[in-house]
């Protein structure tokens, strides 16, 4: 019995058939067609290399620059098509050289004879970054833009004597070449001409290659059946759209190494079919060969090598020629043509063994390094841990505010060398790195502290471990029935995770990582004890009385006047004592009051000038220095640390909740986490440890 309305799913698969879209993508005609949509559109004949560069560059650029060097970062890499889930951080400037590269191979600069090698650490986003380009690839082709083509022989009428297969009408070009092969090499030059006759744009059509064996095989037999008449051989032709799936294996290759015990180079090439043998008579022939391998599955797009380097020294030699010349060797047969992208990644162990061995320079030679490293920039892995770990998400639990940001800052500071200047703390290059400002440090100190780093990111925490230990104090939390995980939670899990750690054997590594994870305690206490104190002070009315107060001093003192007591109505002398209450706030030594105090009445007077009234929080300094001075004054009278004794009156329990809403609506908290804050603050407060950062 039916609950619902029933589908119509024929009319549905009939809508679907029907749009234009899927027509396009089943498209199919004659040579002659296609060689029509040549001439409207050269670009369809475009090669592997110059279709992935298109295919990342029409998706948008954006410009900025950085340590005074003018970075591109290319929108392709937002992964905005798949909401961001591969997106990739940090990584501007290697994208930037990756890009480069194929841009050269685009222009046939002579890149596209190199295999591109992704070098770096485990864990720094090399397969992302492949896996973005193969589905790239695979949505680009779909579009009208990435529009290309293949052909297959047809045998409709049945008069070809079984030449493509007892019974077959239709055989697939295995290698789903470019129907332009077809062309026989005597004739390209006139035709190449034709086709780029009045061509809009930069693009000219360009043939070249030649066809695979099978397709070459039935070309050749077609030829003489005919007397050399090309336009009959062309009549069994049929051009259809290509649409590139690595799920199909058509114009997608990922190739992972096994066992070298039981790696095979037909895995890359192809290999016989015995059945087919029987049919066609001989193992030579090229119908019956499975043209199935990695290489051949993958011309027209990308082949992905998972760990390059641990691949078997014969199968070197297949990547030496399929790099360089753009040929492979399938057994028996002459070397075959490829159109695609070779791409592999590696581990730095691998790639200095590459180096130490003699007998791989050819590889080296032919190999374009781009290091892919850590993530370097605080804010940039902050990233990569909120497109998993965020609200959205996560059900019946929370993370507390600043919990991702302190495991991200741990992960930072264990992939960055010590500063080689004394006075430099880690925590402060992090800052530095990350586009804050410290006194004293300039852009040029920044960019030499990049140049004297040599490998920075390329060692230290991979995203993974923080990953699985946020996840590890999720669950955890989740088992003791406590609503939200704190930074501390995650911290000792990262601290206790470090004992069984299989990439650091090194104690004294281990070592140099838990003191680091002191730092980003000790870093997040400040941070908290900062909130609560704004929190605290957060009362708008008070401070804008505070700051009138203040400012009325000021003029006084700097006009050398007298100040008008409210209460009493009376002249008096400016109030030092209280103006140097909130400039030692914020550091201004006394030597330097009277620097201060004139800069603070100089930008009043730039304000007026431009007809707009001073208001205390366009001022970042004198804001803050209000705020402690207010925080310093309420503090004993909100006795946040009678939570310590969890003994609190009416009138206190009151100022704590008006505290704790602050902390919900302004910084991010929740009910529990907002009470977890205030509880720990309050015991800091209580031991005396408040410091007026």
């Amino acid at each position: 019995m039916s609950t619902g309305q029933s589908v119509d799913l024929g009319q549905l698969i009939k809508n679907w058939q029907g749009n234009q879209k899927y027509r396009d993508l089943t498209w199919s005609g004659s040579f002659n067609d296609y060689l029509g949509l040549v001439k409207e559109n050269p670009k369809v004949t475009r090669n592997a290399y110059q279709r992935l560069y298109d295919m990342i560059v029409e998706r948008g650029t954006s410009e900025y620059t950085e340590f005074k060097k003018q970075i591109v970062r290319y929108k392709f890499f937002d992964d905005a098509d798949n909401d961001g889930r591969d997106a990739v951080f940090g990584l501007d400037v290697p994208l930037m050289k990756l890009v480069n590269v194929l841009r050269a191979a685009a222009l046939g600069y002579g890149t596209e004879k190199r295999v591109i090698l992704l070098h770096g650490p485990v864990g720094s986003a090399k397969s992302t970054i492949c896996r973005l380009l193969k589905r790239g690839l695979e949505n680009y082709a779909k579009t009208d833009q990435g529009a290309l083509y293949t052909f297959e022989w047809i045998d409709e009428k049945g008069e070809l004597d079984g030449l493509l297969g007892k019974g077959v009408k239709a055989f697939e070009s295995p290698m789903h070449e470019e129907p332009l092969l077809l062309i026989p090499d005597d004739l390209r030059p006139k035709v190449v001409e034709e086709l780029n006759r009045g061509a809009k744009g930069d693009f000219r059509v360009n043939i070249e290659g030649e066809l695979s064996p099978p397709s070459r095989f039935i070309f050749r037999q077609l030829m003489e059946r005919y007397n050399g008449d090309l336009g009959k051989v062309l009549s069994h032709v049929r051009v259809k759209r290509l649409v590139l799936s690595e799920a199909d294996r058509i114009g997608i290759g990922t190739f992972q190494p096994k066992d070298e015990k039981n790696q095979d180079s037909t895995e890359l090439t192809g290999d016989i079919n015995y059945r087919k043998i029987a049919e066609y008579g001989s193992d030579s022939d090229p119908r019956a060969f499975n043209f199935d391998g990695e290489f051949n599955v993958a011309n027209r797009g990308m082949i992905e090598f998972v760990e390059v380097l641990k691949l078997d020294v014969a199968f070197l030699y297949d990547l030496l020629g399929a790099s360089q010349e753009h040929r492979v060797k399938p057994k028996k047969f002459a070397q075959t043509h490829i159109d695609e992208v070779i791409i592999g990644h590696t581990n730095e162990p691998e790639y200095r063994r590459l180096q130490d061995n003699e007998f791989m320079e050819a590889l080296r030679d032919r190999t374009v390094k781009i290091d892919i490293p850590y993530i370097t920039k605080w804010r940039h892995e902050v990233n990569i841990y909120k497109k998993d770990f965020n609200s959205r998400k996560l059900r019946g639990i929370s993370i507390a505010p600043h919990t991702v940001e302190m495991a991200a800052m741990w992960a930072v500071l264990t992939r960055l060398e010590k500063p080689k200047k004394a006075n430099l703390t880690r925590l402060q290059k992090m800052k530095l790195y990350d586009g804050k400002t410290l006194p004293n440090y300039t852009e040029d100190n920044v960019k030499e502290l990049r140049k004297e780093s040599v490998r920075e990111g390329l060692d230290g925490i991979s995203p993974r471990y923080i990953q699985d230990k946020l996840s590890n104090a999720l669950v955890n939390a989740q088992q003791n029935n406590r609503g939200s995980v704190n930074p501390f939670m995650v911290m000792n899990e990262l601290e206790s995770g470090l004992k069984h750690h299989s990439l650091i054997a090194n104690e004294e590594l281990k070592a140099e990582y838990r003191e680091l994870l002191g730092v980003v305690k000790q870093e997040y206490e400040e941070i908290i004890k900062g909130e609560v104190q704004r929190a605290i002070s957060a009362d708008d009315s008070a401070l804008a009385r505070l700051c009138a107060n203040y400012i009325d001093n000021v003029k006084a003192y700097t006009q050398k006047e007298r100040v008008r007591n409210h209460f009493t109505g009376q002249d008096e002398e400016p109030d030092e004592r209280l103006m140097r209450s909130i400039e030692e706030k914020i550091e201004i030594p006394e030597s330097r009051k009277d620097d201060f105090r004139r800069e603070i009445m100089n930008y009043i007077g730039a304000l007026s000038l431009e007809g707009k009234k001073f208001d205390y929080k366009t001022n970042e300094r004198l804001h803050k220095a209000l705020e402690l001075k207010l925080f310093e004054d309420q503090k004993d009278s909100i006795k946040l640390t009678s939570l310590v004794s969890s003994v609190v009156d009416k009138e206190t329990q009151e100022k704590i909740d008006i505290v704790k809403a602050r902390l919900i609506k302004d910084y991010g908290y929740d009910e529990i986490s907002a009470t977890d804050v205030l509880h720990y603050v309050a015991s800091i407060f209580a031991r005396g440890d408040v410091k007026n950062k």
